[in-house]
């Protein structure tokens, strides 16, 4: 029923490009629209940019002056990227790098937009540093992520099948999930060690409902971008029978009702004060 990804990169910019970008995406977009301004001129950097597709709306939106580089580490996303900025005509540059070792000189950039919604929560930190070090002194860095409290009714149920199918030595690493998110406080801090002036944050709580445990553990944002890393340290032989019970409590807990995932999407924005 499920599975650790075994997709290739191919295949997840396809799927990135079909079902993640026009609804996990977009609200995370939505997030950091509401909330940056993106300047008429000059240079602007997207930090895990996916395949393009909010990155070139923010470009249209701006005057033809501004310059936007989009980075990714998949190079099948960028690829289909850069064919929809060839149909469109639109004037953005794609270049394939380390999300946590960006391969750019320092102080660069006038505006730099990361969206971390599907970046290993370890590798944030490093990531957020990165833009920083980019970032041209004065310019402002944006950074999306989800904070403390996401997933939590799966997490629950994840639980509840670990214990349920005997493997309750695996029920800390549920805790780990839970608590390696960061709270909002951390992002801010996060963002206050990297010497950013007026710091803000903007967080909404974001909703992503399926019929039945069996749509929620077969839907391409569960099956091939969370889930993996949620499963990653259970017994591959034992994955399956975890799946079947996590479906079927879900289905016993929705009560005919929807189950809805929930999501803390944050944002977190500030000004770079000085050359690092």
């Amino acid at each position: 029923m499920n599975r650790i990804n075994n997709k290739t990169d191919k295949e997840l910019a396809f799927l990135q490009d079909l079902f993640i970008a026009p609804d996990w995406g977009e609200r995370f977009a939505e997030l950091i629209d509401a909330h940056v301004k993106v300047p008429d001129e000059g240079r602007a950097l997207y930090v895990a940019a996916g395949t393009g597709g909010h990155a070139m709306s923010l470009q249209e939106r701006a005057a033809k002056k501004l310059e936007m580089l989009c980075v990714d580490e998949n190079a099948e996303c960028l690829e289909l990227a850069q064919a929809k900025a060839t149909a469109t005509s639109e004037d953005v540059q794609f270049s394939q790098s380390r999300l946590d070792s960006l391969a750019l000189p320092d102080n660069q950039f006038d505006l730099v937009i990361g969206n971390a919604s599907l970046v290993p929560t370890h590798r944030v930190r490093n990531m957020f540093a990165e833009m920083v070090r980019v970032a041209g002194p004065g310019a402002m860095i944006a950074l999306a992520l989800p904070t403390s409290s996401s997933f939590g009714e799966f997490f629950s149920i994840y639980w509840e099948a670990l214990h349920n199918t005997g493997l309750t030595d695996h029920e800390a690493d549920v805790e780990h999930l839970i608590t390696e998110l960061p709270t909002v406080s951390e992002v801010e801090q996060m963002a206050e060690d990297e010497a950013l002036r007026d710091v803000t944050t903007s967080t909404r709580i974001e909703e992503f409902a399926y019929d039945s445990g069996e749509q929620f553990l077969n839907s391409p944002l569960v099956a091939e971008f969370l889930m993996p890393a949620w499963l990653a340290l259970v017994p591959e032989e034992m994955r399956a029978d975890l799946s079947r019970e996590i479906s079927r409590l879900i289905n016993e807990e929705r009560h005919e009702a929807e189950f809805a995932l929930s999501v803390k999407a944050t944002l977190v924005v500030g000004q770079k004060a000085h050359s690092h």
